[in-house]
């Protein structure tokens, strides 16, 4: 097993820096404002050819504000995830009551502890150093995150005991979890894992990073990413907003399948649609899901029509499977993983090239390109050259004699002949004396 290290600490001591820092990009949103971190962030970090992953924390405060509980529970169940604790504390502010509670809830755990003394970079910060070791731990390492300094030795630190990582691994499919605020993201992910991993409020924004969570499903590994809420750009007032926006975009990006969620009780939107578009632009995997389906009356009735009304409605993707479920109390939430399993395994399908000709061949028989200007287009042969999304080749005498009437009958007539329900596919044109250029 990867082992697990747990940042924690108290609020806007740069917990999210370090995270930054150890896995090498920025995944951890960064801000001056104490609580920009509200759920567990995952990373993946190798040092040395050792690997460990690395979950970041939202701040404990003592301070009753919104979330504190929440992030509390959040930080607990992370520690207890844990193999090894950094505990974070700021240089420049002098040891803290803050830091005496977080100081309570980590020798309770009975975890291995290093303490890292962060922002050591001035006089001031070099005289508090000491105080620290008050909180009687065994291990304390100065730090400065933002300048790098002590990097090196953390992670010596916290990696003298791990193994080397001599296996390849498997790639995982990545999931994303794409709709607006509030449609019950979050509800979605817990119910997939059936656990309370992100923070789930009926405030809209709650989660602003997005969020990788590693889990298993007949026996295959998954990752889930859960986003922020994506607004409207008119609507981005906030950095801290408009940044969430572009990781979610992101996350799109990393991502190999987006569960688009809508909410049932709002019906579709226009923006619903925009968020579409941002996946199938970079060529995902696409499954819609009606959230909060049980709300209605004459349930089977609305399946039917709701369907209808979204086929309508997303005209653009009619190959994308339709689920309805309920994330809060579970309902149908069963009929979920058999499509992304079906999905997975369309998005990454390979066809041969002679069955392909063949379809293709039997195509134009049955239909002829259209002329234009007394020529027609012929096709040679196609072959596909790439997955995620599927993408095929067709080889022509004249790719400008390519009417997108036709390219669109050219791919209905692969997919009625290869289940390619879930993933957008791509064709291309080549002239045949560009073969092989």
């Amino acid at each position: 097993m990867t082992p697990t290290v747990c940042i924690v600490g108290r609020p806007n001591v740069g917990k999210s820096t370090l995270f930054n820092k150890l896995v090498g990009k920025r995944i951890s949103i960064i801000e001056d404002t104490p609580g920009v971190t509200r759920d567990r962030i995952y990373g993946e970090v190798t040092y040395q050819n050792k690997k460990f992953n690395l979950i970041d924390t939202g701040g404990i405060d003592i301070s009753k504000e919104l979330f504190n509980d929440e992030i509390k529970t959040q930080v607990e169940i992370g520690i207890l995830e844990a193999d090894k604790i950094i505990f974070v504390v700021d240089a420049k502010e002098g040891l803290t009551g803050g830091d005496r509670e977080v100081k309570e809830i980590l020798q309770k755990s009975g975890k291995e502890v290093i303490v890292a003394i962060n922002k050591v970079d001035n006089k001031q910060a070099e005289e508090n150093l000491y105080d620290f070791y008050e909180l009687g731990f065994d291990t304390y390492i100065e730090i400065s995150s933002e300048h790098n300094r002590g990097i090196a030795d953390l992670l010596e630190e916290l990696t003298k005991d791990f193994k080397e990582d001599t296996k390849e691994k498997e790639e995982t499919t990545k999931i994303c979890v794409i709709g607006r605020p509030n449609v019950g993201k979050s509800s979605l992910v817990n119910a997939l894992l059936n656990e309370d991993r992100l923070i789930v409020s009926d405030v809209a924004g709650t989660t602003r990073d997005s969020v990788d969570v590693p889990f298993k499903y007949n026996k295959k590994d998954y990752i889930l990413i859960d986003t922020a809420g994506m607004r409207k750009k008119g609507k981005i007032f906030e950095k801290i907003e408009k940044y969430s926006l572009l990781r979610s975009q992101r996350a799109i990006d990393r991502a190999d399948i987006c569960l688009l969620v809508i909410n049932r009780e709002e019906g579709i939107i226009e923006h619903d649609k925009h968020i579409a578009g941002y996946a199938i632009e970079k060529g995902k995997g696409l499954i819609i899901v009606v959230n909060k389906w049980d709300t209605v009356e004459e349930k089977e009735h609305d399946i039917k029509n709701f369907s209808k009304d979204i086929r309508e409605e997303f005209k653009f993707v009619p190959y994308a499977p339709i689920v309805f479920l309920s994330a809060l109390t579970k309902k149908r939430i069963h009929t979920l993983m058999p499509e992304v399993e079906k999905v997975s395994e369309n998005i990454i399908k390979e066809v041969k090239t002679s069955l392909l000709n063949n379809v293709i061949q039997d195509a134009y028989s049955l239909n002829p390109a259209p002329t234009y200007k007394g020529k027609r287009l012929k096709i040679y042969y196609v072959y596909q050259d790439n997955t995620k999304p599927p993408r095929f080749v067709f080889n022509v005498n004249n790719k400008g004699l390519v009417h997108f009437s036709y390219e669109r009958y050219l791919e209905n007539k692969i997919r009625e002949s290869f289940d390619f329900e879930g993933t957008p596919i791509e064709i291309q044109f080549k002239n045949k004396n560009e073969i092989g250029e």
